[in-house]
């Protein structure tokens, strides 16, 4: 049976979960950026549980993920999504459509939005110095290279740690996968532009130098590279 994916979210929840407190659907479907690949992540609250569950399935047509929570045990995958700096289930909670609801969606929609809006806790200085040499480190790798095969894998590294260290520095989430250029984009689209446009150049043509240069920029409010003088665990 092929539904929408409203209506399967909707058959899904009743069948699976008819006595949960609260259902969202959320994810592409929601933002309307779904694609022939998407699934549909619904996000159920069930205080009859004793512990939270994520679940794979096909249903209705659609591959759904579902992520299954008691009433408190939401809020500790709260706490590590905020610790990690990536809000997967603050954002999905925030974003979602309500599937059903006995009362409780406002109250924690409120919780997942005051999170996002907060953004997560700021570096410390010693931490800004330890990303700032692993980033000075993988750039000088990427410089030094001279086989293509590694360079690959380098950028990569450095996509990554740029992505990080910039949004990092400001206060911003960050992000994995396409959500590394989506959080990008959400911070600063000019600048996630000039991201995009340095690792293409590479990819397609080999040339490092905007990759160099960008490296370069994010560091430079902190004081640019850093190798002489970092120390880990000196007493």
């Amino acid at each position: 049976m092929n539904l929408d994916a409203f209506e399967a979210a909707n058959h899904f929840v009743e069948f699976r979960f008819p006595s949960c407190q609260a259902a969202l659907l959320a994810g592409s479907v929601v933002r309307g950026e779904a694609t022939n690949t998407s699934d549909l992540d619904i996000v159920v609250f069930d205080d009859s549980l004793s512990s939270a569950y994520r679940e794979s399935l096909f249903e209705y047509g659609w591959a759904i993920e579902v992520f299954v929570h008691s009433l408190q045990s939401y809020r500790d995958f709260f706490d590590s999504d905020c610790k990690r700096a990536r809000p997967s289930l603050p954002r999905m909670v925030s974003e979602g459509v309500v599937l059903k609801d006995s009362g409780i969606i406002d109250a924690i929609k409120s919780e997942a939005k005051k999170i996002l809006e907060n953004g997560p806790d700021r570096w410390s200085l010693e931490t800004i110095a330890m990303k700032r040499y692993m980033l000075s480190d993988a750039l000088d790798d990427f410089i030094g290279s001279s086989k293509e095969d590694e360079d690959l894998f380098i950028a990569n590294t450095l996509a990554d740690a740029i992505h990080e260290f910039f949004l990092r520095t400001h206060g911003q989430w960050i992000g994995a996968s396409k959500w590394i250029v989506r959080a990008l984009k959400q911070y600063d689209e000019v600048f996630a532009n000039e991201f995009i446009n340095a690792f293409t150049t590479f990819y397609q043509t080999g040339n490092k130098i905007k990759i160099v240069k960008l490296t370069d920029k994010v560091l430079e409010p902190f004081g640019g590279r850093l190798f002489h003088g970092f120390s880990i665990g000196k007493n």
